[in-house]
C-alpha cells in the first residue's frame, strides 16, 4: 500500500493520498492541502484517484475538494450524518477561514461499518462522531486515518457547530477497543499507533 502524508503549511491540515501498488487505485483524504501538491505526488506515483474521501467537513478539510473532483472526477464520499455541515460555509467553517469558501455535497453517503473497495484495498468506515456529528475514521489494514477524532496525544475539539463532548467519549472507547498495533495517521499532526495512544493520550485512559 502507498500511504503519503501532504501538510497544508497555514493550518497543519494533514491531507493523505492511499493507493493500491498493484491496480494503481487510490484515494485523498481530507484535501485541505495543495492542490499542485497532491497531483504531483499522484503522477509520480502514477495514481488514479477514484474517490475523495471525508474524515469530516470542516474547511480546513475540504478547502480543494471541489478542484480536485474536477481535475479527477473522482466520487465525494462522507458519512451521512456530515451531510449539514458539508452543505453550509458557517456550519463547517470554511467561511472565516482565509481560503475559499466550501459547500458542497458528497456523491456517496455512508453509515457505521460500511466498506468500500478501492483496488485491491479494503476501506471500512468506522463512525466517531463528537468532533463533528458525521465524523468517522477509515480503516485499512492495520491504518486508520482518524481525521479531528484522535490525534498524538491529544482530541479534537468539542466546541464547535455539532460538537459533543459525551459523544466523543464514546468514539474514543470503541477506538480503544481497536488492536494495538494499529498506526494512527491523524487529521493535524504527527502519526502514531494506538497503543502509544492507550498508553499515553489522556483521553484515552
Amino acid at each position: 500500500m502507498i500511504l503519503e502524508k501532504i501538510v497544508e503549511s497555514r493550518m497543519g491540515e494533514n491531507t493523505y493520498v492511499v493507493g493500491d501498488e498493484n491496480t494503481k487505485k487510490s484515494i485523498v483524504v481530507d484535501p485541505g492541502a495543495n492542490l499542485i501538491d497532491i497531483m504531483n505526488f499522484v503522477k509520480r506515483m502514477n495514481l488514479n484517484i477514484e474517490y475523495i474521501v471525508l474524515t469530516h467537513g470542516h474547511g480546513d478539510h475540504i478547502t480543494n475538494v471541489l478542484t480536485l473532483k474536477e481535475a479527477t472526477n473522482a466520487k465525494i464520499v462522507a458519512h451521512e450524518e456530515e451531510k449539514e455541515i458539508l452543505q453550509d460555509k458557517r456550519k463547517n467553517l470554511s467561511a472565516s477561514l482565509p481560503s475559499n469558501t466550501v459547500e458542497l455535497d458528497a456523491d456517496m453517503y455512508v453509515k457505521d461499518n460500511d466498506t468500500l473497495k478501492v483496488g485491491d484495498m479494503k476501506l471500512k468506515f468506522i463512525h466517531t462522531p463528537g468532533h463533528t456529528p458525521g465524523s468517522m475514521c477509515i480503516k485499512i489494514d492495520k491504518h486508520m486515518l482518524t481525521g479531528d477524532t484522535l490525534f498524538a496525544g491529544s482530541i479534537g475539539r468539542t466546541d464547535f457547530y455539532g460538537g459533543d463532548y459525551k459523544k466523543m467519549e464514546k468514539s474514543l472507547k470503541r477506538l480503544k477497543n481497536q488492536d494495538d498495533d494499529i498506526a494512527v495517521y491523524p487529521g493535524h499532526g504527527p502519526n502514531s499507533t494506538l497503543k502509544i495512544e492507550k498508553m499515553t493520550n489522556p483521553f484515552m485512559r
